[in-house]
């Protein structure tokens, strides 16, 4: 397997968790904040990676305007993040995939890894489509462990026996 095709599979798989982080919550579980340490939710998460998705592929590296809901959401990355608790799971479902269709298509029309994106990332300069694609792998497996962990909290709830007292 070539250099690409390990990055697309790297990539599709952590995809395909995330996605699989979706199934069965309801909308409850998905704004709930399960962890005390933080503000995140798992319908957050899923968000906050489908604007990740937008920033660095059709923006970043084609250098195309953002598609909805980021062209007309507030700056910055926190309005993604926030408003989750206003989706549904389906809706953070089809938010994630078409984002990922996006994406898909962004590097499909890129030949070489080596490219160079179209905008500078991080007020640098422009990084490379390999960059970018190990960056998104990065941040999904990042944001994958902190799916699993609030995953866990729900499960171990439903599991848990009402006392008997």
């Amino acid at each position: 397997m070539n250099e690409r095709d390990t990055l697309a599979q790297f990539l599709d798989q952590h995809r395909e968790w995330t996605l699989a982080a979706l199934d069965g919550l309801t909308e409850a579980d998905a704004a709930a904040r399960l962890l005390p340490a933080t503000t995140m939710t798992i319908g957050g998460i899923v968000k906050h990676l489908a604007h990740m998705e937008d920033l660095w592929f059709t923006h970043k590296l084609l250098g195309e305007p953002y598609p909805e809901p980021w062209a007309s959401a507030p700056p910055g990355e926190q309005w993604a993040w926030s408003s989750a608790a206003d989706d549904s799971v389906d809706e953070l479902r089809t938010l994630y995939i078409e984002a990922c269709a996006r994406s898909r298509a962004a590097v499909a029309r890129i030949d070489d890894l080596d490219t160079r994106a179209a905008l500078p990332s991080f007020g640098k300069a422009p990084v490379s489509l390999r960059w970018l694609w190990t960056q998104m792998i990065r941040e999904t497996a990042q944001h994958r462990g902190h799916l699993d962990l609030m995953l866990d909290v729900i499960r171990a709830r439903s599991t848990e026996k009402p006392s008997s007292h």
